[in-house]
């Protein structure tokens, strides 16, 4: 007979377990944002995780020739679908679905997963979490975007950064818009290579942008990336763009209309946000352009200033935690359907990490106070008790094997992280006492025996 083949186990690059204290963390940090946008008057959406393909297409390839190679997509009969890459495309969907319902301007969050097959590392996952706000409708856009930009910085400090710990960076699409119409640089495939070549400058630098805008760019890896095939004066005009850090410089050297008005729509955002407690922390820079398509106006990205340690120990940017933009195209894809659009995106599991390493995230011990048997004969004692403890609000497990002895039950609490262990033997059912060993405590016997009275109020100075 064949010997059965076992099974390795093991998960593919980019995709995570996430359990215990990193769960319990990920969802206070999740119930922290949530609340928050509640408090700015965000109201919930939760929307499936597939869509039909050619509804929310894709605005992430860098692939002309496969414009869906970075997600992932199935056949569902004579239809294909597609795993959401991101939370706008399917709220685009969505109010196109149901404009004559909603109320605008329509200010909605939404947290859920998202799925990118793309190229995995450093706080980088291809399944991911995100947390968004967006707010929908023909309203003052100065308004509605300083809305994003606060509710960005409001967010993070409340999540547990400190108000010098990062930096919220704004700038407009037109302004570069503007600048490669300028240029002459009419291929979509070709202007898609320049914007995100752009935004890519604070990871790989001015060399790296400058080989993306020519031929190609070699990573350190070895993989390449196909340029944009600009001529030397247009990758030149590009870069020394990416070097101006005013708006005085970038007003007297852009002169397109499509870029001035780029340059009036930042102005008056940045009037707007100067009434609110967070305008030293949105600051403009230019070279914010965002690397999704569908970005046409207001753009913005938070960054940390401080670097993190991967998993192997090296320093390293982790890049933006924060991201969004003006999107008044999207939702126009549909047939009589015109909203103009602005929102941003968490990156939680991002966040997570960094929150993890600065130690400004923690959690209370949720682990339950277990009860050991010491004897069967007194199981309808320990099931009293479990029922009693839990009615008081403590949370609490009896040891489901009668058969193991107490080192063994001690050795299990102390690995599954129980603060405390309820021990009742023959004297404490005379008695009707109960012994409190405190599992946290570095003494090797730090124990004491209680009264039914007290017992709750006892176990509650331990947890």
């Amino acid at each position: 007979m064949k010997k059965e083949e076992k099974l390795t186990p093991g998960l593919p690059s980019g995709f995570e377990d996430r359990w215990n204290k990193q769960l319990s963390l990920k969802k206070k940090l999740l119930e922290i944002i949530e609340n928050n946008f509640l408090k700015f008057g965000f109201s919930p959406l939760e929307t499936p995780s597939f869509e039909i393909s050619k509804n929310i297409g894709s605005f992430l390839a860098d692939d002309e020739d496969n414009s869906m190679s970075d997600v992932f997509t199935f056949n569902d009969g004579n239809e294909k679908i597609t795993l959401r890459y991101d939370l706008s495309s399917p709220l685009s969907r969505f109010v196109a679905q149901n404009y004559r319902e909603l109320p605008f301007p329509y200010k909605r969050y939404a947290i859920g997963n998202v799925w990118r097959n793309e190229k995995s590392g450093n706080a980088r996952y291809r399944e991911f979490t995100q947390a968004d706000v967006d707010i929908i409708g023909n309203i003052n856009k100065s308004q509605a975007d300083a809305e994003i930009c606060n509710i960005i910085a409001d967010t993070l400090i409340k999540s547990g950064l400190s108000d010098n710990q990062f930096k919220v960076s704004i700038s407009n699409r037109k302004i570069v818009q503007g600048l490669i119409n300028n240029l002459k640089i009419t291929n979509k495939v070709q202007e898609l290579k320049v914007i995100r070549a752009i935004d890519k400058l604070d990871r790989i630098g001015l060399k790296g942008v400058e080989d993306l805008l020519k031929k190609e760019r070699v990573d350190t890896s070895g993989a390449i990336t196909k340029g944009a095939n600009l001529s030397d004066t247009q990758a030149s005009e590009i870069l020394n763009f990416l070097k101006i850090n005013n708006l005085k410089d970038l007003k007297s050297i852009l002169k397109n209309s499509l870029s001035v008005e780029g340059i009036k729509e930042t102005e008056d955002l940045l009037e707007i946000i100067s009434y609110g407690k967070y305008a030293k922390l949105i600051q403009p820079n230019f070279t914010i352009v965002r690397g999704l398509a569908y970005y046409d106006g207001f753009c913005v990205e938070t960054n940390l200033n401080f670097k993190v340690k991967n998993p192997k120990g090296k320093e390293i940017n982790v890049g933006s935690i924060c991201s969004g933009g003006r999107f008044d195209g999207l939702i126009s894809r549909f047939k009589s359907v015109d909203f103009p659009a602005t929102g941003m995106s968490i990156g939680v599991d991002r966040l997570l990490f960094v929150l993890n390493q600065i130690g400004s995230i923690k959690q209370k011990n949720n682990e339950p106070v277990l009860i050991c048997i010491l004897d069967s004969k007194y199981l309808k004692k320990y099931y009293e008790t479990l029922d009693y403890l839990r009615e008081n609000g403590i949370n609490s497990e009896l040891y489901l094997d009668s058969t193991k002895n107490l080192k063994k039950q001690l050795t299990y609490a102390d690995k599954k992280g129980c603060p405390v262990a309820v021990i009742v033997g023959e004297s404490e059912v005379k008695e009707n006492k109960f012994t409190l060993k405190n599992l946290k405590s570095s003494k090797e016997n730090d124990q004491k025996t209680v009264s039914k009275e007290s017992l709750i109020d006892e176990i509650k100075k331990l947890v």
